[in-house]
């Protein structure tokens, strides 16, 4: 007779509960990031360039990389996770203040180790790290005491404090996102959310007002309400925007985007890979590929329903903000209804730290799925 107390039914019980929509719907979008990339990178056939090939392989490399790391993580299992918080903490401010001192600056932003041809972007990792530590903090305790929170800002405010001074303003507003959805979903009063918000509001108008950004940051980040366009930023949005009119309904078709073959839209693979999707496919390629965001984000938002500890729903909180704040804004600034920041559409854009990472946050809300009927300690 099977003891069902064993570990080995333990692991297959595990098994048996994973979510295999999670890691379908991953690498559906992971593909379809991979073909636009190539798209975006590619040059007419007259011209020799291996750009086209390098941008995909070392994408399809890092995917591969960031599937394995997904099913350590789930493997591992968030409630491990949980016990080295203080561990993780410590490594992630170690890598965000680090990397002011041994990174390398690229476009203004000093957030990078390069390593030969692969960078690696610290903060990109971090994410996943802060959702872990701020899940630990919030989930002690039913009520969240102003202590708590207290302590929780700090948290989230030392590395927030480190992106800064790269600077870069694009990431701290994504770490704005996952510490107010976790806030907020661990319960906070109604007037400590208020004094957040006044907080958040007084931190962006003092870094607006300070000389921590250069000129043509501000510029990038203020364009979709300046009516100026004789900046280069504005160039860019305006080109952004007409590269997704050409797309219409049904798309130009797959490598025949005008603005896209003739390299009109900066930063095609990473910031406005969306523009790529919109002008190839289309109206209707692009509620597709957003669709399936959506889908993903209903999935993350049902497993942390379904968890029955509030470490696991935190966590599955965190990356759902992660993934959503990330997606509205790389979409928002590309169509021109939120600042242009240099956020990559995830599991789509061209960055190799920022779809490892995003798997990474996978494989936790996957763990929270296989383990959501185990007693916790």
């Amino acid at each position: 007779m099977v003891d069902i107390r064993t570990p080995n039914f333990g692991k297959i019980k595990i098994v048996r509960h994973v979510d295999f929509s999670i890691p379908i719907l991953a690498l559906t979008l992971s593909g379809i990031g991979l073909l636009m990339i190539y798209s975006a990178t590619r040059k007419p056939f007259d011209l020799i360039d291996t750009n086209e090939i390098l941008h995909v392989q070392k994408q399809a490399i890092f995917l591969l990389i960031g599937v394995i790391g997904m099913f350590v993580v789930a493997a591992i299992g968030h409630k491990r996770l949980q016990r080295l918080t203080p561990l993780i903490y410590l490594v992630v401010i170690g890598l965000l203040f680090s990397v002011l001192f041994l990174g390398v600056e690229k476009k203004g932003t000093k957030g990078w180790f390069e390593f030969g041809i692969y960078q690696f972007q610290p903060s990109e990792y971090c994410k996943i790290g802060i959702v872990v530590v701020l899940a630990f903090l919030l989930s002690g305790s039913e009520t969240i005491s102003r202590g708590r929170l207290l302590l929780t800002l700090v948290a989230a405010g030392l590395p927030i404090v480190a992106i800064l001074a790269q600077p870069d303003l694009g990431t701290i507003l994504v770490y704005g996102a996952i510490t107010a959805g976790m806030v907020v979903a661990a319960g906070i009063k109604g007037r400590y959310l208020f004094i957040l918000f006044l907080l958040l509001l007084t931190g962006v108008v003092a870094v607006f007002e300070s000389e921590t950004l250069e000129d043509y940051q501000v510029a990038r980040l203020l364009v979709f309400v300046n009516d100026d366009e004789s900046t280069s930023a504005s160039y860019n949005l305006e080109q952004a925007q007409i590269a997704i009119g050409n797309g219409g309904i049904t798309g130009s078709g797959l490598f025949e985007g005008t603005q896209n073959k003739s390299d009109l839209v900066p930063e095609q693979q990473t910031d406005f890979i969306f523009t790529v999707i919109a002008e190839e496919t289309g109206f209707l390629g692009s509620v597709l590929v957003l669709g399936l965001i959506g889908l993903l984000l209903f999935r993350i938002w049902r497993i942390g329903r379904l968890a029955e500890d509030n470490f696991g729903l935190l966590i599955s909180v965190g990356v759902f903000c992660m993934i959503l704040f990330q997606t509205f804004q790389s979409v928002g600034m590309s169509t021109g209804i939120m600042p242009i920041t240099g956020i990559p559409l995830p599991l789509i854009s061209y960055g190799g730290s920022s779809i490892v990472s995003t798997f990474l946050g996978l494989g936790l809300v996957e763990s929270v799925h296989m383990r959501r009927h185990e007693r916790s300690n």
